[in-house]
């Protein structure tokens, strides 16, 4: 069967509609890693957004048992070059039927990553039937789909307890926080500063996430509090907030950062790391000098901010997703560093 996938310019692309969902609407965007497609698929910071694999072929390594980042797929929708019809352990296609994912392949991705980079990231419509008329999700409650309902903890070590406000958080993150022997409170992401601090953590993440980081401004005062009274850690959505809660801007991207291959520099040391990325907002640059933070990660790229630090507190960012999954492992230390500031902070129960 035929399908198409429509663009808000008038543009659409054709190829062949692999599963029995017939529909899906969300933003377009395309991701450039070779591997990880699983992890992809699971991330919540993906979640209504329809995502174009640039690798030609997808699903040829299979699904690992221990490989997804949540317990389902998050995407809206997926487009790729050629779809593996088997992989080592299990098949892609009958998982993403399973799920009532679309999928569209044999599409021409690498003219369809062109105009998304000329034209920016849009929103676009997956249809069986070429003349069905585009509508625009409605994606301001990403975070409603995605965040915990109830408090959730795992790991049992006593070296520490962190209380993550979950946006949409990786599982791989929880366990970077885990195997360094860290009890992991997971909580709604509306979570007031009350409950957070009757957990009595010994320090706090803020999460990755999808949409928008300014659909969260009723909680940024509950953030600025929390960074200022724990140590506290911010990855992606949660490096947007805390950059907002101090006083930042955030920008929309053209065609966002999304792939396991984009260099990193540490403005402090001059090293540079090859980082995972998934981001369509950035923290303009310029609003840094409004606020007490301080910038500490760039893009090699493009210069556009990767990561702050509070030189007065203890509280970092990172743009970046430092748990690898899927992309190079440079970065895992800023869990170590996260690790180093709890142990070595101010003691909040002192």
């Amino acid at each position: 069967m035929n399908g198409s996938i429509s663009l808000m310019n008038g543009k659409y692309f054709t190829g062949t509609w692999e599963t029995s969902a017939r529909h899906a609407s969300g933003e377009v965007v395309f991701f450039t890693g070779m591997t990880g497609y699983q992890e992809v698929l699971t991330d919540p910071s993906y979640a209504g957004q329809i995502i174009a694999f640039t690798y030609p072929l997808i699903g040829q390594y299979g699904l690992e048992s221990d490989g997804s980042e949540s317990a389902r797929i998050q995407v809206a929708g997926v487009l790729v070059q050629s779809l593996a019809d088997s992989g080592d352990q299990s098949d892609l296609k009958d998982w993403l039927e399973q799920e009532g994912i679309p999928v569209l392949s044999q599409v021409d991705v690498r003219a369809l990553v062109h105009v998304l980079r000329d034209e920016g990231d849009q929103f676009g419509m997956m249809a069986a039937d070429i003349h069905e008329t585009l509508e625009v999700p409605d994606v301001r409650h990403l975070t409603d789909r995605v965040t915990t309902t109830s408090i959730v903890q795992e790991g049992n070590g006593e070296k520490g307890h962190i209380v993550c406000l979950d946006f949409g958080v990786k599982a791989s993150m929880i366990g970077e926080m885990v195997k360094r022997g860290y009890r992991l409170t997971s909580v709604p992401y509306q979570t007031s500063k009350e409950v957070v601090e009757a957990l009595r953590p010994d320090g706090v993440l803020v999460s990755n996430g999808p949409g928008d980081p300014r659909d969260h401004i009723g909680q940024i005062e509950v953030i600025r509090e929390l960074a200022l009274s724990y140590p506290t850690l911010g990855i992606c959505m949660g490096h947007q907030l805390l950059a907002l809660a101090f006083g930042c801007k955030i920008e929309k991207q053209a065609y966002g950062h999304r792939g396991s291959n984009h260099p990193v520099r540490n403005v402090k040391t001059n090293e540079v790391w090859m980082t995972s990325q998934n981001h369509g907002y950035v923290v303009a640059r310029m609003s840094i000098e409004q606020s007490p933070l301080e910038l500490l990660y760039e893009n090699v790229n493009d210069h556009s901010v990767e990561g702050l630090i509070h030189p007065n507190a203890s509280i970092f960012t990172t743009q970046f997703h430092p748990e690898a999954s899927p992309g190079p492992t440079d970065a895992q230390s800023v869990f170590d560093r996260f690790d180093e500031m709890i142990q070595q902070g101010v003691n909040v129960y002192a």
